[in-house]
C-alpha cells in the first residue's frame, strides 16, 4: 500500500494496525453504530492530530493547524483517495455512527469557547478600548462587505438553498470578517508581545471582533432557522442577546464569582469547582439557545465571567486546558478536517473560487485592519503588525464554518473552501506578524511598564488572589482590617474575615462587631479607588465565625486555597520570646505566607489612620524584598511616607572593610528598594546604618523619625515554637509603633542574622 505517505509524527504503524483491526472487526457486520469504531476514530484523531500539532509548533505554526491537517489526511482528501475501503470502514457515512463523533465535537465546541472566553482579558479591552473599537469596526466592515458581495455572486450550485442567498451572503461576510482570538493570542504570546502596546491592541481588537462575530452569527442562525427575513424573530434574537449580555456582565458577573467561591469553600468532592463551571457553561448555552441564538455565545460569555473571577483562575485554567487541548481539540478540528474534501479542488472552477476567496478574505481583512489602525492613531509599522495579526482565521473560522454546515447555510463544497481559506490565512499569519513586530521600536513609557509587569510576575503582592483575615474584637483587629483593606482595594481582591475570638453562640450576640470589621475593610478599600485601576476599591467581603477549636477552624479554612493569612488579635507576644498561644496555634495549622499585626502607639487610639508612615528594613534577601513589596503597596494605597533602612552589621568580620570601600553592596540593596518604589511611583527615603545590632539600629530609627508602622519581611525558623528570629522578636517587643511581620510559607534552619 501507499500508506507510507501518511506518516505524521511517526504514527503510521499504529494507525495502520488500528485501520486493519477496524476494517476486520466491522467487516461483514450489519449497519449500525459501533462503539469500537468510535474509539478507533478518537484514537486516530488524537494520535495523528497531536503528532502533527507537535510538528507544526516546532516549525512556528499553531498546533490547531496540525489537528486540522490530521482530519484532512484521514478524510476523503488523502486517506480516502489512497485506500477508500479502509477509510470508509473507519469513518463510515452512517448517520448514527457520525452522530456519536459529532456529539463529542459539539461538546468540544462549547469547551473551546469556554476556554477562549477565559483567556479574554476585559481589562485589556477597556485599557485600549477606544483604539481597539475603532480598529475593530473598520476591520469588520471592509471584509464583511467583501464577503457579502462574494456571497451575492456565488454560483447557485455552491449554495444548499439558493432561495436563501441573503442568509448565505451574510454568513460569508461574517466568516471573512472575524479573526481567531486563540490563534492571535497564541502567536502574540509566543513572541513575548502580549504586553506590548501593539500586542494589547491586536488581542483586544480580536476579542471585540470575536464578540461582534458571535452576535452576528446568532442573528444569522435565527434567520436560517426561520428560512426568511422575519423581523420579529431577528428582533427577538438581537434584543435577547443584548439583554443576556447586559445581565451577564452585571448581575451574572458577581453570581459566577459567588458560585465559584461557594463550590470551593463548601463542596468536598474532587474537582467541585470544575463541575460548577461546566454546569454554568451548559446553563448559559441553553439560555442562548432558548432566545434563538447559538449555544456557543453562552459558552463564550461563561468563559469570560469565569476568567473575570478574582480567585482560582490559574488552577481552573490549568485543569481545563489539559483536557480540552489533549482530547476535545484534536477530535473537533480533526472532524472538521474530515468534513473538508480537498479533492473537489481538482475542479478548476472551485480551485479558482477558493483562491479568490483567500485573496478577498486576506485583502479585505488586511486592508480594513490597516485602515482602522491608521484612523485609530497607530503608526504605519504598528498598523502593519495589526493587519498581519488580524488576518488569522484559525479555530474560530472552522467553528463558524461547522455551524454553517450544520444549519444548512453552507454546502459541502463551500465549507471546504472556507476551511481551506482558514488554513492558508492562519499559516501565513505567524511569519508575517513576526516580521512586522520585529521592526517595532519600544518607547520609554512602554519599556518601564514592561519591566514593572515582569517584576510583578515574580512578586508577592501582585500575585495574591485570596487573603484570609483572622481577628478578634480588639483594636489590633481593627487596625489589621484596615491594612488588609488597603492591600485588597488596590487589586479588587475578595476578603474573608474569620472571627476567632468567640464561639458561634457568643459571636451571634456581637453581630454588629462582625459588620464593623467588614465595614473597616471596605472603607479602607474605597480609599484607594482613585489610585488603582479596573476594579480597585470594589471588593467582596464575607464574614465567618469560629465554630470549633482554633486549630481545627484554621485547618478547615486553610484547605480553601487562601494564599495569605493576616492575623490581628489583642495579645501577640507572650513571655520568654514566645508568641501568644492563639498565634502559635494559627501558625501551626497554616502552611502559607503569614502576616502578624501588632497595633501600638497612636494606632491604639486611631486604628483607621488617614495615612501610614512606614519603615521597612531590608537586607537583600528574598524575604526582606517581600516585606518591601508589602510596604510599597501600603504606601501606594494610601497617603503617607516610606522610609527604607539597611543595617550594615559589624557582626560581619568584613563589615568595617566594606564601610571603607564605600559600602557598595549595601548601596546596591538600597537602590533595589528605590527601584521597586519607583515602579509604583512611590517616593521613599533611604537610610544606611552601621551598627553591631540590627535591632538596635532599627529601634533607634523608630525613635528618631516620625514612622508609625514597621513592616518586616521575616522567615519562619524551624523550632519547637513559632519563631522569626531574634531581630524580629526584639523589634516586635520593644518598638513603640505598630509592627507588621510578613513571613514566608516554609520554615528554614536558623542562621546568623543581618537584619
Amino acid at each position: 500500500m501507499q500508506w507510507s505517505l501518511l506518516r505524521p509524527a511517526g504514527l503510521a504503524p499504529a494507525a495502520l494496525v488500528l485501520t486493519t483491526m477496524a476494517a476486520s472487526a466491522e467487516g461483514g457486520k450489519s449497519a449500525g453504530p459501533s462503539e469500537f469504531l468510535l474509539v478507533t476514530q478518537i484514537v486516530l484523531l488524537i494520535a495523528v492530530g497531536r503528532g502533527l500539532g507537535e510538528i507544526m509548533q516546532r516549525i512556528g505554526q499553531p498546533s490547531v493547524i496540525g489537528e486540522l491537517l490530521a482530519g484532512i489526511l484521514l478524510g476523503p482528501s488523502l486517506f480516502g483517495w489512497i485506500w477508500p475501503e479502509a477509510q470508509a470502514a473507519i469513518f463510515p457515512k452512517m448517520p448514527e455512527q457520525k452522530a456519536m463523533l459529532d456529539g463529542i465535537a459539539q461538546v468540544g465546541i462549547l469547551l473551546l469557547l469556554l476556554l477562549t472566553g477565559m483567556e479574554t482579558d476585559l481589562k485589556l479591552v477597556r485599557k485600549v478600548g477606544k483604539a481597539a473599537i475603532a480598529i475593530s469596526i473598520a476591520g469588520i466592515l471592509v471584509p464583511f462587505a467583501c464577503g457579502f458581495a462574494l456571497g451575492e455572486y456565488l454560483p447557485d450550485a455552491l449554495l444548499p438553498k439558493p432561495e436563501q442567498r441573503l442568509v448565505a451572503s451574510l454568513f460569508m461576510g461574517t466568516a471573512l470578517s472575524i479573526s481567531s482570538v486563540k490563534i492571535v493570542a497564541v502567536v502574540v504570546r509566543e513572541m513575548n508581545f502580549m504586553r506590548r502596546n501593539v500586542g494589547q491592541i491586536i488581542v483586544a481588537t480580536a476579542v471585540i471582533d470575536d464578540t461582534i462575530g458571535w452576535i452576528i452569527i446568532a442573528v444569522i442562525f435565527s434567520l436560517a432557522s426561520q428560512g426568511t427575513l422575519d423581523i420579529a424573530s431577528v428582533a427577538k434574537a438581537v434584543l435577547g442577546t443584548l439583554v443576556f449580555l447586559a445581565i451577564s456582565f452585571t448581575v451574572g458577573r458577581r453570581l459566577v464569582f459567588q458560585l465559584i467561591r461557594w463550590a470551593n469553600d463548601n463542596l468536598v468532592s474532587a474537582a467541585a469547582v470544575i463541575t460548577v463551571i461546566l454546569l454554568l457553561m451548559g446553563v448559559m448555552a441553553l439560555i442562548t439557545h432558548a432566545i434563538g441564538v447559538h449555544t456557543v455565545l453562552g459558552a463564550f460569555v461563561a468563559g469570560i465571567l469565569v476568567g473575570e473571577s478574582p480567585i482560582l483562575t490559574r488552577q481552573i485554567d490549568e485543569r481545563l486546558r489539559g483536557l480540552i487541548s489533549s482530547f476535545f481539540m484534536p477530535v473537533f478540528f480533526g472532524l472538521a478536517g474530515l468534513s473538508a474534501d480537498l479533492s473537489v479542488l481538482r475542479d478548476p472552477t472551485l480551485l479558482m473560487l477558493t483562491a479568490l476567496l483567500v485573496v478577498i478574505a486576506s485583502v479585505g481583512k488586511f486592508g480594513g485592519a490597516f485602515a482602522g489602525g491608521t484612523v485609530g492613531g497607530l503608526s504605519t509599522r504598528e498598523s502593519l503588525a495589526l493587519a498581519s495579526g488580524m488576518n488569522a482565521r484559525g479555530s474560530t473560522e472552522v467553528i463558524i464554518a461547522t455551524i454553517g454546515l450544520s444549519i444548512g447555510v453552507l454546502s459541502q463544497n463551500l465549507f471546504t473552501m472556507i476551511v481551506t481559506m482558514a488554513i492558508v490565512t492562519t499559516m501565513a499569519m505567524p511569519p508575517m506578524l513576526r516580521a512586522a513586530l520585529a521592526k517595532l521600536p519600544m518607547n520609554k513609557e512602554e519599556k518601564e511598564r514592561l519591566e514593572r509587569e515582569e517584576f510583578e510576575k515574580r512578586g508577592f503582592v501582585a500575585n495574591l488572589e485570596r487573603p484570609l483575615l483572622a481577628v478578634d474584637e480588639s483594636v489590633t483587629a481593627t487596625f489589621a482590617s484596615h491594612i488588609v483593606g488597603l492591600i485588597a482595594g488596590m487589586r479588587g481582591l475578595p476578603i474573608t474575615v474569620l472571627h476567632i475570638g468567640k464561639r458561634a453562640s457568643e459571636q451571634q450576640k456581637d453581630r454588629d462587631a462582625d459588620k464593623s470589621h467588614e465595614a473597616v475593610v471596605k472603607k479602607a478599600a474605597e480609599t484607594v479607588s482613585a489610585v488603582g485601576d479596573g476594579d480597585s476599591g470594589s471588593i467582596d467581603v464575607v464574614t465567618r465565625a469560629r465554630r470549633a477549636e482554633l486549630g481545627e477552624t484554621i485547618t478547615e479554612e486553610a484547605r480553601k486555597g487562601f494564599d495569605l493569612l493576616v492575623v490581628g488579635v489583642d495579645k501577640v507576644a507572650a513571655a520568654k520570646d514566645r508568641f501568644d498561644r492563639s498565634i502559635e496555634d494559627i501558625a501551626a495549622k497554616f502552611d502559607g505566607p503569614l502576616a502578624i499585626v501588632a497595633a501600638k502607639g497612636k494606632h491604639l487610639k486611631q486604628p483607621m489612620p488617614d495615612g501610614l508612615n512606614i519603615l521597612v528594613p531590608v537586607s537583600g534577601s528574598g524575604v526582606s524584598k517581600r516585606g518591601a513589596e508589602v510596604a510599597v503597596a501600603l504606601t501606594q494605597a494610601g497617603s503617607g511616607s516610606l522610609r527604607v533602612i539597611y543595617v550594615a552589621t559589624t557582626r560581619d568580620k568584613g563589615a568595617q572593610r566594606g564601610a571603607s570601600r564605600g559600602l557598595g553592596q549595601e548601596a546596591g540593596i538600597l537602590k533595589d528598594a528605590s527601584d521597586l518604589a519607583a515602579r509604583y511611583d512611590v517616593d521613599i527615603t533611604t537610610t544606611l546604618r552601621v551598627n553591631r545590632s540590627p535591632e538596635a539600629a532599627i529601634l533607634r530609627e523608630i525613635d528618631t523619625t516620625d514612622v508609625d508602622l514597621v513592616v518586616m519581611g521575616v522567615d519562619r525558623i524551624q523550632a519547637d515554637h513559632l519563631s522569626f528570629g531574634g531581630v524580629a522578636d526584639a523589634v516586635l517587643r520593644q518598638s513603640k509603633v505598630s509592627v507588621l511581620l510578613v513571613s514566608s510559607g516554609e520554615a528554614r534552619q536558623a542562621s546568623s542574622e543581618k537584619g
